[in-house]
């Protein structure tokens, strides 16, 4: 077979999107491929919706239950456990992508010889083809035979997992399974992924569509979206050791666990979460300093940090307290001037 499309599934019966999404993948013009699609312990009509499909489309279409929620990792490894394509490609079930995606994904890979090809996405609020704000997704120098040079590039501008196709076999080989029962799975094997390719291929096309509501998980904050995040940033150079490229690229790294676990965290949960606490914020400070003690003297770090939150982050580390302070006046005055 030449393609398994993953798609994990929570609860998204409402609003017809989980629908739209799985037509988007029945009608497919690229042949042999097969769309596995796991319910992750979904309470609403989510895995009725997928036994419909499965029933409408036996020759292409399984319809998995798990009963535990293991959250999209462990959706996701259900999948690649029963996938029987050459070819792997996830995608998230409230969004959607053009009918010749895949196709075009898999001919640019078997025409350069590529073991993982990637497009870019658009952004889009509503239910259609209409192609919203363009996303690029990677860059044309990343496209080639995978030397130092594209590999760092990756680690800093990857991109997303979904827009793109990686070689099972690939997977296999190096044991890529999502962790499970935490959100932001992709961050903590996004490097492993790209890093232990040899050959990608970039494709400047927005063919994935990517839903903008409420309920996206980059939408929703709460403490333990955030505690997930930190932990995928642990993963992530878990990851890289295990592979044994962590030393090889250990200035992106480190710059990668800083924005991923400390300065989006941080600013994050300042921002979104109503009952922000004193020991969260400094336990989140400290260990940033015990990972990598130089962070701040870090050459991407210094060339792509704003420099008003190098100035928050300085004041974080030095005081916890008066951070949490300054912050909350800071943007209680700002949103006071927009009235």
């Amino acid at each position: 077979m030449k393609l398994s499309i993953i798609v994990p599934v929570f609860n998204m019966a409402a609003e017809g999107k989980l629908e739209y999404c799985l037509d988007s993948l029945v009608n497919q013009t690229v042949e042999d491929y097969e769309i596995i699609a796991v319910d992750d312990c979904s309470t609403d009509r989510s895995f009725e919706i997928l036994k419909d499909y499965e029933a409408r489309f036996p020759e292409k279409f399984r319809a998995v239950h798990s009963e535990v929620n293991r959250h999209q990792g462990g959706a996701k490894n259900i999948g690649m456990k029963m996938a029987a394509g050459d070819w792997i490609g996830f995608i998230d079930s409230d969004d959607w992508i053009t009918p010749d995606m895949y196709e075009k994904l898999i001919q640019r890979a078997e025409s350069t010889g590529a073991d993982l090809v990637g497009c870019d996405y658009c952004l889009t609020e509503e239910h259609s083809m209409k192609v919203g704000q363009i996303v690029p997704n990677n860059k044309k120098s990343q496209s080639g035979v995978l030397d130092k040079e594209k590999r760092a590039s990756l680690i800093l501008d990857g991109g997303s997992l979904v827009v793109k196709i990686f070689r099972r076999s690939m997977i296999i080989e190096h044991g890529l399974w999502f962790p499970e029962d935490i959100y932001y799975e992709d961050n903590a094997l996004g490097n492993s992924y790209l890093v232990l390719a040899k050959h990608f291929e970039y494709m400047e096309e927005p063919m994935y569509y990517y839903y903008q509501h409420d309920n996206s998980t980059v939408h929703t904050i709460s403490p333990k979206r955030c505690e997930d995040r930190m932990e995928a940033g642990r993963l992530m150079l878990e990851e890289a050791k295990r592979h044994h490229f962590y030393e090889e690229f250990l200035p992106e790294l480190e710059y990668s666990f800083t924005l991923l676990f400390y300065i989006n965290t941080l600013f994050t949960y300042m921002a979104g979460v109503d009952k922000t606490r004193y020991r969260f914020v400094k336990a989140m400070g400290e260990e940033m300093k015990r990972t990598f003690p130089g962070f701040e003297q870090n050459p991407y770090y210094q060339e792509r940090t704003h420099e008003e939150e190098k100035k928050l982050i300085r004041m974080q580390q030095k005081s916890t307290l008066f951070f949490m302070m300054y912050y909350k006046l800071l943007w209680a005055y700002r949103r006071w001037r927009k009235r």
